[in-house]
Formats: structure tokens, sequence, C-alpha cells
């Protein structure tokens, strides 16, 4: 949850609707901080020698430590300038003839030939190769500063270090955090709270009095905060029921591209912490998904359910409101849930049920033709048997 927001810059501060503060003009005069190390920003391309790699992956090299990379590749299409990695086995083949200038490969990961690319050998490289990307991907998304062109409210605030793109608005009395990203197209409601840390891609629309923890992530085209889908029908039609709730998202959530988070009808609809969607995920009024539980894409859940944690949810699965999903459950693509679930148990098929007897039974009816051809054999035996 969003607590304690640090001592906020206002609008009258730093003269947003006038003067706009720059974007960093010199990167080389920044570091960025990287779970304990100390990077320099470089100006692009980034570029990064073996030895740097090696320090920031306590690894040794192996070749020419002033070789250089300003990209990242698969080690079947390295070239000059790329760093690769190499874990599985089965790519050792491709280490003998890259051109990559440098590779990140085991400590212990036996070679039987020479090669031509410089190696940075570490105790796991396939860990720290995701190390590099995490920070490749912190200094790429480094932005700072407020455009010109971003509309920013009467009694909007916000911390340190923030970025806020062209063409963002943020709503009256909106508070954000410290290195808060608004990118551009971006638009903040009325009396919105967004956590440290957290990106707001281009183009999501947060509707009023949502709540935003911090470092959560969220994708181009979300919405949040949208009306739930609740209408009061009779003979003369339909009447909307006012949604007058919020959305509570919790700290370090991720919300894919194009998904709908829509506002609670009294209340909130709550993300728990943790909680990473695929795109297009469509989460209904009052619902609430329980810490770290994991959604693919084209998923459905409707009003009321409340979904435990540690889940995990394939593609396109559908959920029918007002169920308690346990804690633990596993739902196999394309299943459709109708009823409570048990902690722990996993589900497929729609309706969806136990996935040890869903299999048992399909076996069945892949050979329903030949069980139904001999049910009707044994028929006619017994007609001329009487």
């Amino acid at each position: 949850m969003v607590e304690g927001l640090p001592e906020p810059h206002s609008v009258k501060k730093y003269g947003v609707n006038g003067q706009a503060l720059p974007y960093d003009t010199d990167p080389l005069a920044r570091v960025i901080r990287f779970r304990g190390a100390t990077l320099p920003a470089f100006h692009q391309p980034m570029q990064f020698t073996a030895a740097q790699i090696a320090q920031l992956l306590q690894g040794t090299v192996e070749g020419d430590p002033n070789a250089t990379v300003s990209r990242l590749s698969k080690i079947e299409e390295g070239g000059p300038g790329s760093l690769s990695f190499l874990a599985n086995p089965a790519y050792t083949q491709y280490v003998y003839g890259t051109t990559a200038s440098v590779v990140i490969i085991g400590r212990d990961f036996p070679l039987t030939a020479p090669v031509n690319t410089t190696l940075v050998r570490v105790a796991d490289a396939q860990g720290a190769f995701a190390k590099v990307l995490g920070m490749y991907n912190t200094i790429k998304l480094d932005k700072k500063g407020v455009s010109a062109q971003a509309v920013i409210s009467a009694g909007a605030t916000y911390g340190d270090d923030c970025y806020i793109g062209a063409l963002a608005f943020i709503g009256e009395n909106a508070r954000l955090g410290n290195n808060v990203k608004i990118y551009p197209h971006a638009y903040i409601g009325d009396n919105v709270i967004v956590g440290d840390g957290a990106t707001i891609f281009a183009n999501v629309t947060i509707y009023s009095d949502c709540s935003i923890g911090a470092r959560v992530i969220i994708h181009s085209g979300t919405v949040i905060g949208s009306d739930g889908f609740r209408f009061a029908t009779g003979a003369e039609g339909g009447a909307k029921i006012p949604q007058i709730g919020n959305v509570v998202i919790e700290d370090d959530v991720e919300i894919g591209a194009n998904c709908a988070i829509d506002r609670a009808t009294l209340g909130s609809t709550i993300l728990r912490k943790g909680v990473k969607f695929d795109n297009l995920i469509h989460i209904a009024h009052n619902v609430e998904v329980g810490e770290n539980t994991y959604y693919a894409a084209g998923g459905v859940v409707a009003g009321s359910t409340k979904i435990g944690k540690n889940c995990m949810f394939s593609g396109q699965v559908g959920i029918i409101g007002h169920l308690k999903i346990a804690d633990g459950t596993i739902i196999a693509a394309q299943s459709g849930i109708s009823k409570d679930t048990k902690a722990g148990e996993a589900y497929m098929g729609s309706p969806a049920w136990e996935a040890g007897k869903y299999r048992k039974s399909y076996i069945h009816f892949r050979n329903l033709d030949r069980i139904v051809e001999r049910v009707d054999k044994l028929e006619k035996a017994a007609k001329k048997d009487q």
C-alpha cells in the first residue's frame, strides 16, 4: 500500500504550468544505482566493457577486458558489439564460431576448443545474464524531468526524480511519490495516489480515487478504475448502478498491456502485493486477487470473486462471479471455473474440474466412438440371444 509519501514538489514550486523542469541533458553527469552497484549512465548507444560486466557480475575475464558491447543478443545471433550468454550445453556449438564481442559463461563450463570471443566466467550464467538485462533496462528507462507539454492540475504533487512525459495529464490533488515515471499520453485522474518507483507507460488511464503502490508497472493501453458492469434490470429496461468505489493496487504489481481493472460498486477492487498480469486481462468490480498470483493473457474474472495467494492461471481462463479460489490453485489454459476450488489443486476443462480426473475422462472421450460401437454390438448380440 502507499504510505508515507515523501514531501512532494508542488506545481507552484516548479512552475510546471509555465516553465517546466528540463529533461536531463547530460546523462554522463549522472549515475544509476542498480542492486548495490553504481553504474555510469552512458550516452546512446549504451556501452560496457568486459571488465565492467565482470565487476558487476563478480566474474572473471578470459580475453580482452576492454572488449566493448552496446547490445544484447542470443548466442546463435551474436555479432560484433553484442553481449550474449551460454548456459545450456545444447548451444555449446555456437560459442566456437560466434562473433559476439563478449559471452557470459559458467565458471566451470567446459570448452574443448579455442574461442574468438572474450568470456566472462560467472557462477550462474543464466542468472548473470538476467541481471545484465535488468541493468540494461534500468538505464534505458532512466528518464527524469517534466515535459513542458504535460498538464498538471491544481493541487497535484510529485516527489523527487520524477518523469512526466509530453501530453500526460495529472488530475487535481493527485499525489506521485519519488522516482515515478508517467509516460506520454497517460491520464492520472483526480485524487489518484501513485507510490515510489511506479512506472505508468504511454496511454494508460487511471480513473479518479484509485491507489497505485510502490514499484508498480502498468503497460500501455490498460485502464484502471473504469465502471463495473452492473445494471438493475426491469420491465422498462436496465438502469445503471453507479460504481462509487475504487481500485487498490498494492506494491510490486505488474499489469500487462490492454488490461481493464474495474472499480468497485462500493469499497475496492484489490490486486494484492506481487500480482503479475499478462496482456488482455479483465478484472470485474469488487474482485480481490491474492498476493503473488500470476495470470496469463486473455483471462476474465467476474464480479466479487475472491482469488487466493500464489495461484497460477494459464491463458484464457474464465472465472464466474462470487467464487472463492483457494490459495495455490493452478488452472490450465482455456478452463472455465464455475465453482470454488481447493487449496493447491490443479483444474482444467470447461466447466473445469480436477486435472487428474479430467485427463482420465478425456482418454475415454477420445475413444467414445469405439465405445459406442462396442455397446451397439453388445446390444445387438443381447437381442439375438433373447
